[in-house]
């Protein structure tokens, strides 16, 4: 039924030009709401599979409330989605483990949902191809709402008698929509969609697309098929682009992964309903972004918005529309990021809606699922693992994960009959995928692994690594090691030995966790003192800059290798797909992978955990301390501070593990994150 519904759609939209049923001269007026949501992946349910309790600050079932309050408040609205909608949450994984197993499903969870809600069309996300083509194509196939997305192109084996060098998916709409104007009466609009995802899938999920899919930048897909969409008749032209705010002072990034900024400025398109960040906008985040206003949500006089992560947020674009001489106009438009929870007085996570009983019900039957497949039993641990702490000190959640790793890799290599990896010391890169999420929204407080000791079960896997990452191992030497390291610590921001004032050590604006890498297998410490040598996106800002200092590796009879013997010696560094084929961090990139396996870093961590629980009763994730930061002398009070959880849980953790003197100060942060003073001088707890 999906696919009668595009070739209608697609056939309307060729000749739309001069199609517009306004057979009149007159002059009106209308108001055009557009709804958006973005990033649920996979979360349909106000319902934490971690902690096994609801949880009110995610799920489409409680945006869906928002949606139509929205709705009963204006007469013209339409809905969209931008996409990241079939992982990551348990019900996802679930859905995927059923197909991978042989198991057909008829509609994925999500479009069950999504069905109900009348959307106008779906944007392609990144994540949609975590499961592979075979997988998405049927997802898909279960909406009942048409999918857009126009730079990814087919190379070989694509589905629906494609041919290389068409695009894969239906790449832009354009939609004759019966509107109702100020005076009460019935007018259309042509409304033209078109959506874009990152090229960067190409390395993300290169066992899944290699071969098989191009992709090309979004802004010259732009400029392509924008164009296009006018020549065709389209009166108001809607973006939307799976992709994050992106640089404004390097705009014309052909390959950017982050293009929203860029998109502004292509002649043509009316509004951007993006995301991919995971950030809401407007906000004040984004304030000191130039040509940005936040209070009217325009981007160089662009209405753009962009709703959170995992229904959090609804996004909302409001038009005020003229039509005069046989065209439409746009007199102005606003955007706002509605809120599916709010803060109380006491700093307390309160509903603003209540849950969608519809949507509920629609996914009873999978969530059930979910809750036995997250439930099944994997091992048992001696102590608990919280990421609380993971971005001050090592931490036992990143730690097993890189035991995991590390010791499949060493099986791997062992194996193997590959002589040129024989005999390479075998390391681990992994980062903390929950530690305070992007500190932008309240609901980022909660957003930390809490995996207490005792039994052991497939959703704490899935709560120690989110991701259905593949195992790919890369062959470095210490000296792309050490610049590996020093692009991950850009996590922090530069301290100032000499300054009394408060000094916040993490830098959530410009990198995020889940590039901060810590490697196992060496001992280092981090100068915070030093400025960084690296951006966010390991773009060299300060090329003499050093705060990776003691690299060490320590090899089996004790003799401690550093300096320039370091930097010649390889390695292998065992890792995910993502970071291995990214080439952002330096030793990453297709070129240095030797090793790629279909085994997921989740499974491998099940069944890490499976087996030291055989073999010794329980599984040991003590953090092994091997970095720390290098003690800042200094002959003032440093007042250096960092955001965690807010929690009782959190202050037990804390007082426990935490290796420096940690302080915990009055006052929660304004989105809800205790708030530390950590004690970088040579005193040490």
């Amino acid at each position: 039924m999906n696919k009668t519904l595009l070739a209608m759609l697609i056939s309307s939209a060729i000749g739309l030009q001069g199609c517009n049923s306004n057979d009149t001269d007159d002059t009106f007026s209308a108001q055009l709401r557009v709804l958006e949501t973005s990033d649920i992946h996979a979360n349909v349910m106000d319902y934490d599979y971690y902690q096994t309790k609801m949880d009110i600050t995610i799920g489409l079932a409680r945006t869906a409330s928002l949606i139509k309050i929205a709705r009963s408040e204006v007469d013209n609205t339409l809905l969209v989605d931008n996409g990241d909608l079939l992982q990551g949450s348990p019900m996802g994984d679930y859905i995927a483990s059923e197909f991978n197993d042989g198991n057909e499903f008829t509609t994925h969870p999500t479009h069950k949902a999504m069905n109900l809600l009348d959307y106008e069309v779906g944007n392609i996300g990144n994540h949609e191809f975590n499961y592979g083509l075979s997988f998405l194509e049927k997802a898909i196939n279960g909406a009942n709402f048409p999918y857009i997305n126009a730079n990814v192109y087919c190379q070989a084996d694509c589905w629906n008698d494609k041919e290389a060098g068409d695009n894969l998916f239906t790449p832009y709409l354009i939609k004759k929509t019966l509107i109702t104007d100020n005076n009460g009466e019935e007018r259309s609009i042509n409304i033209g969609y078109i959506g874009f995802v990152p090229p960067q899938i190409l390395q993300w999920d290169k066992q899944n697309l290699d071969g098989k899919v191009t992709v090309k930048g979004i802004v010259e897909t732009a400029e392509k098929f924008i164009p296009e969409m006018q020549a065709a008749g389209a009166d108001i032209i809607i973006a939307i682009p799976h992709s994050g705010i992106g640089s404004s002072e390097n705009p014309s990034d052909v390959n950017a992964e982050n293009a929203t900024y860029a998109l502004t400025t292509v002649d043509g398109i009316d509004a951007i309903m993006f995301g991919h960040s995971h950030s809401v906008f407007p906000s004040a985040q984004f304030a000191d972004i130039p040509n940005v206003d936040i209070e009217k949500g325009l981007i160089n006089g662009i209405p753009a918005v962009m709703p959170g992560r995992w229904g959090d947020n609804l996004g909302v674009i409001d038009f005020d529309l003229t039509y005069s001489n046989q065209k439409w106009t746009i007199k102005s438009a606003t955007s706002e990021s509605r809120q599916i929870y709010a803060r109380n007085q006491e700093n307390i996570n309160v509903p603003v809606v209540d849950a969608d009983k519809d949507i509920q019900d629609a996914v009873a039957i999978e969530h059930a699922a979910t809750l036995d497949f997250v439930n099944a039993p994997i091992g048992k641990a001696d102590s608990d693992m919280y990421s609380y702490l993971t971005l001050v000190q090592d931490d036992p959640t990143v730690q097993i994960v890189s035991n995991a790793q590390m010791q499949y890799v060493k099986d791997q290599v062992a194996a193997s009959d590959n002589q040129s990896l024989k005999g390479l010391p075998v390391l681990s890169a992994a980062a903390p995928f929950k530690a305070g999420g992007r500190h932008s929204a309240g609901s980022d407080a909660d957003s930390y692994v809490q995996v207490p000791s005792g039994d052991l079960t497939y959703k704490n896997a899935a709560d120690l690594y989110l991701y259905p990452n593949t195992v790919v191992a890369l062959k470095v030497t210490g000296a792309q090691l050490q610049d590996w390291l020093e692009c991950s610590v850009n996590q922090f921001n530069q301290i100032d030995k000499n300054s009394t004032e408060p000094q916040y050590l993490i830098n959530w604006q410009d990198h995020r966790t889940y590039n901060f890498d810590v490697i196992d297998g060496v001992t280092y410490k981090v100068d915070v003192t030093q400025a960084s040598k690296f951006d966010g996106d390991c773009a060299v800002i300060n090329p003499n800059a050093q705060r990776i200092v003691d690299l060490t590796y320590t090899d089996d009879q004790d003799n401690e290798i550093t300096g320039d013997e370091l930097a010649a010696q390889e390695f292998i560094i065992a890792t995910n797909n993502y970071r291995a084929f990214g080439g952002k961090f330096a030793g990453t990139g297709s070129n240095y992978v030797v090793m790629e396996q279909p085994d997921t870093n989740r499974d491998v961590l099940a069944a890490y955990i499976t087996s030291e629980t055989e073999a010794n009763g329980t599984v040991n994730p003590s953090a092994d301390n091997n970095w720390d930061f290098l003690d800042i002398d200094t002959s003032v009070i440093l007042d250096v501070r960092f955001e965690t959880q807010n929690s009782e849980t959190a202050d037990s953790f804390i007082a426990t593990y935490g290796q420096r003197s940690l302080t915990k100060r009055a006052d929660s942060d304004e989105l809800g994150f205790a708030v530390y003073n950590i004690d970088l001088t040579p005193t040490i707890k």
